[in-house]
Formats: structure tokens, C-alpha cells, sequence
């Protein structure tokens, strides 16, 4: 680097970080949860997250208290979703979606809260299974409704995805689509089953690995999770796990 090249980028470090000081003393970062200023999430509040017991959620579905007797696995709840099986081979939340983790997530995605992305991923990586890590070639996202996209004007989950794929030191790709589906999250059940209903599909481009990590924000029903497995598992993959930040229950 010459030393006029080296002048330039001591000036452009040292404009980004007069910006970021100046952004900071108008609109200080606050923590996500109890708007103390400091932190995006305040070390008081990250210890008592509703962290989900990965020794008592369910294997299969995350579910929090489903590891003898699963609420969501049953013949029961599955044929109300017109299934017999789930068609992802495992699943696993960080948080019960109760007040602080609701208000994270409501941060990140809508007040435009970017930064939180890492800071939730961070929470998300611990419950990746090793034989999810040993075996996973990728990691991919649930992709935001174009709806939702319009609004945010960010996909929230391939930027939490890249953040998990990082911590965990491995390729994040986008592999699905999602053209017809509005957002989820003031439709009851039946409505999202038809909502999600051949709403995804594998990207043609994309190359769909054997194994896959799928990211998402929040499990509800599960019928959002299930749809984007459907897909992948349509155009090729073998084994989809299912990691999101929070689930409902």
C-alpha cells in the first residue's frame, strides 16, 4: 500500500468511527429487552432469557417440554397439518417465546435493529447438535414473504442465518424461494397451512446439499419450517435441521 493509499484508509477509519461515536451520543444502543442504554441485549437480561432445557425439548420438533410425551409430534396435531410425519429430521429453539424474547425479536425485525442478528445467533449456535455440525454441508433460511421484505426492507433471516453460519464456520446459501405467501403472523393455523401451501420452492441455481441447517426466526406452528423442508427435500436434499431463535408454546 502506498502511503497515499495508507493516508486514505487512516482517513476513512477514522471518519467511520467519528460517525459511529456521533450515531452513539444522539441515539445511544439500548438494550433489546429493558432499554438500558449500553448494550443491544444488557448482560442482566441475557441471563434470564427464557432459555429452552435441551434435555427436555423434543428431539424431533423443539418443542420445550416434549422430550418423553411431545405436544406437536402426536398423530393428533400432525393430521391436523394433513401430515403423519414432520418432514425435517430435527429441530431446536434457544428461547420460549415469551416476553424478553419477543421484544428481540420485535427489535430486530421490525425497529430495523440489524446489529441484533449476531447477538441472536450467538444464543441460537449452543443448540446445534454435534452431529449437526459434523454432518451439515450448508446453512440456509426460511426467506421472508415479499410482503414482509417490502416492509423491513431486509430479509431478516438470511442475515441471522449468516451471522449462525458464521459462528459455526460454515457456507450459508439461499436455496428457496418464496413468491406467493404473505406473512404469518396474524393468520390462525388452518390459515397458515393454506397460506404456506406450494408457496416455496428450491431455487433452479442453487446446488441443494445432502444436509442442511435451515435458520428462521421463530416457530409458531411449525408450518412455515415444514413447507421450506418440503421444498428442499423436493429438489434433492436428504437431512434438513431446523434452528430458530424462539418458539412458541
Amino acid at each position: 500500500m502506498s502511503r497515499t493509499e495508507h493516508t486514505r484508509s487512516a482517513i476513512a477509519r477514522a471518519a467511520s468511527f467519528l460517525g459511529e461515536a456521533i450515531l452513539e451520543t444522539l441515539w445511544p444502543t439500548r438494550c433489546a429487552v429493558c432499554d438500558a442504554p449500553g448494550a443491544l441485549l444488557c448482560e442482566t437480561c441475557r441471563t434470564r432469557l427464557p432459555y429452552i432445557d435441551w434435555w427436555r425439548a423434543c428431539p424431533l420438533c423443539g418443542a420445550p417440554f416434549g422430550r418423553v410425551q411431545c405436544s406437536e409430534c402426536n398423530p393428533v396435531m400432525l393430521g391436523a397439518s394433513g401430515r403423519t410425519s414432520h418432514p425435517f429430521e430435527g429441530a431446536a429453539s434457544a428461547l420460549a417465546y415469551e416476553t424478553a424474547a419477543r421484544r428481540i425479536v420485535s427489535a430486530y425485525k421490525d425497529r430495523g435493529e440489524r446489529r441484533l442478528a449476531r447477538t441472536m445467533a450467538e444464543i441460537m449456535v449452543p443448540y446445534v447438535a454435534p452431529s449437526w455440525r459434523e454432518e451439515a454441508s450448508a446453512v440456509t433460511f426460511v426467506p421472508a414473504s415479499a410482503t414482509a421484505y417490502r416492509n423491513r426492507e431486509f430479509d431478516h433471516a438470511d442475515l441471522l442465518a449468516h451471522e449462525v453460519a458464521g459462528e459455526l464456520e460454515l457456507p450459508c446459501v439461499g436455496m428457496l424461494q418464496r413468491p406467493k405467501s404473505r406473512d404469518q403472523r396474524r393468520l390462525s393455523r388452518t390459515a397458515r397451512l393454506a397460506n404456506l401451501e406450494g408457496s416455496m420452492s428450491a431455487l433452479s441455481e442453487a446446488g441443494i446439499p445432502r444436509t442442511v441447517i435451515m435458520v428462521d426466526d421463530v416457530c409458531t406452528t411449525g408450518a412455515t419450517l415444514s413447507a421450506a423442508a418440503d421444498a428442499l427435500k423436493k429438489a434433492g436434499a436428504e437431512t434438513v435441521w431446523c434452528l430458530t431463535f424462539a418458539r412458541t408454546w
